[in-house]
């Protein structure tokens, strides 16, 4: 006979699917007649940012969108863009924002891998897609719809090079195909994907993560929860929500019934004005963001009348920049992880007794990485090859790694990868740190090279085939030179071909014919290329190199 507790089922009454979508259908109800969304004159209240969302998931469907269909978008931070985050779910799609700085030919082989059947594309950003378009058909591949999205702003100031858009594929005519009555398609399983984010510019073999319902869900309130996020937060969008769907705080907000307050283009001019006519509460950034504020003209600075919390994360924020970030009145949270780990995934949760530690103490502290959130189950940093968890010594080195239900479902048709990453059980991230006597973590270096750029992921392996396929170039290699400005640049190292010459102006120009210009080499050297016995070039010199390139600078420059 079944004991009592055995007998237990689920059901309806007990069990929903967890997702997202509900944050919207809440807020409508209980903040119903609150601003949700504001980008210049333009102002949503909750109630009519959800029935445009519906509206769009009813035009999405009646254009032929079924479950599990890709909807691809490019946009800047504009409320269309955010309006996708839920529309496109609530007809059962999976939404896939791509990268501004992507070119052509990296989108046409994203629309390919992902067989995107809607893009919608901002107005400034239509060439790229026309000519991702131009690509595929010479590929014979099929193209997907194309809806362009007009912003009245942008569009009022453009010049005569300004798009002319028909009518039959503009955003704002597209919604009105929808209907209200239209009935929500909510996930038939928690698991089921809610979005696909690629990780970097790799055209080779792209890695698109596969967020699911759940783990969207479980992000979100938990990236509420470490940005301390009371209820009707306001937010100003630094962070761009192509980035791993904003670090889901698109979703977050909605949670709160805050008020999100978009801004096209990220400047410390437009950063300190929003904050100042909107009465932020809350921001985010990569590092680069933070360095532009405290760099700021004066003429573009203005005094913050309350404390501002700030999220940062992309890269290890150095802590001068914590330091001075804190002397303006914004109070920064750490937080790391991956697209694999949508977005952030650990948090440097701050300690009262830290409250008494010198100014640069406290940045020290802060620059950690630290603990994992709670949405999170498990953080431990691991010896790669035997699976054990090193002594939180603060010395020894292992990989960090994750466990738990906000880790990703896998990358899109590529198993093998899937595999790899989840293999031990664990989450391999690929990133080298320490564990602090008290838990913390921190991280050392990046094993997989990536280049960290104002919070944009380089892949090396990318940059170096271009710069082997230069006709002069031998031998050739990538690392990172540290840059106040933007965290990292990538910097070559080559060595020519005998009797072959050219210039590092040729090399960086040659680069930015073949890649997005935030991917070519900032600075090259000419060099031999140091190795290992078995002809590995040893990257960590190299990087040694980088650094101390950029402090001879910083030294040359401060004596002009």
């Amino acid at each position: 006979m079944k004991k009592p507790m055995e007998r237990m089922v689920r059901c309806g009454a007990n069990y929903v699917p967890l997702s997202p979508i509900s944050f919207l259908e809440r807020s409508a109800v209980v903040y119903g007649e609150r601003l949700s969304v504001v980008y210049g004159d333009v102002r949503y209240t909750w109630r009519q940012t959800r029935d445009r969302c519906v509206r769009l998931a009813s035009a999405l469907s009646e254009s032929g969108v079924s479950r599990g269909d890709v909807v691809a978008v490019i946009s800047p931070n504009i409320p269309p863009l955010y309006e996708l985050h839920f529309g496109v779910p609530m007809a059962g799609a999976v939404l896939c924002t791509l990268n501004l700085r992507y070119d052509s030919a990296l989108v046409s082989v994203l629309l390919r891998h992902s067989k995107a059947k809607i893009i919608f594309v901002d107005s400034q950003f239509l060439s790229i897609v026309e000519g991702a378009f131009r690509i595929l058909s010479k590929a014979g591949s099929k193209l997907p719809l194309l809806v362009v999205i007009s912003d009245p702003i942008q569009l009022s100031s453009c010049s005569e090079n300004s798009v002319t858009i028909s009518k039959d594929v503009e955003y704002e005519s597209f919604l009105a195909l929808g209907k209200l009555n239209f009935e929500i398609k909510r996930p038939e399983d928690e698991c089921d994907p809610i979005a696909l984010n690629y990780t970097s510019g790799t055209t080779s073999s792209p890695k698109g993560v596969i967020y699911s319902h759940r783990g969207a869900y479980l992000n979100s309130v938990s990236a509420a929860l470490l940005n301390n996020m009371l209820s009707m937060p306001v937010y100003l969008w630094c962070v761009p929500m192509f980035h791993c769907n904003g670090w889901c705080l698109t979703w977050a907000i909605a949670a709160q019934g805050g008020t999100n307050v978009c801004l096209r283009n990220v400047t410390a001019r437009g950063i300190f004005e929003s904050i100042s006519r909107h009465s932020v509460t809350h921001m985010g950034g990569a590092p680069t963001v933070l360095n532009m504020l405290i760099h700021a003209s004066e003429a573009d600075q203005k005094p913050l009348l309350c404390t501002v919390a700030v999220m940062t994360g992309g890269a290890p924020p150095p802590p001068e920049v914590l330091f001075r970030m804190e002397a303006l009145g914004f109070n920064v949270t750490h937080t790391y992880g991956l697209t694999e780990t949508y977005g952030p995934a650990t948090v440097c949760t701050w300690k009262p007794e830290w409250d008494s530690l010198p100014p640069d103490a406290q940045a020290k502290i802060k620059s950690r990485q630290g603990f994992q959130h709670l949405g999170l189950e498990e953080l431990d940093i691991k010896n790669p090859h035997t699976m054990e968890s090193v002594p939180w010594d603060r010395k020894t080195i292992g990989e960090v790694m994750f466990r738990g239900n906000t880790v990703m479902n896998g990358y899109l048709g590529d198993v093998k990868a899937t595999e790899a990453a989840f293999n031990g059980g664990w989450f391999r991230s690929g990133d080298l740190g320490v564990r602090h006597e008290d838990g913390y973590i921190e991280l050392k270096d990046r094993s997989k090279d990536i280049i960290i750029s104002g919070g944009e992921n380089i892949s090396t392996i990318e940059v170096e085939s271009v710069l082997f396929s230069h006709p002069a170039i031998l031998e050739a290699a990538i690392v990172g030179r540290p840059d106040d400005h933007w965290g990292e640049t990538p910097c070559a190292f080559v060595k020519m071909k005998e009797g072959h010459k050219a210039s590092e102006e040729d090399i960086i120009k040659y680069c930015r014919g073949h890649l997005p210009h935030y991917m070519a080499p900032r600075t090259v050297i000419f060099d031999e290329l140091p190795k290992t016995s078995t002809g590995k070039t040893q990257k960590f010199i190299l990087r040694e190199k980088a650094k101390a390139l950029g402090s001879l600078t910083k030294k040359i420059t401060s004596k002009i």
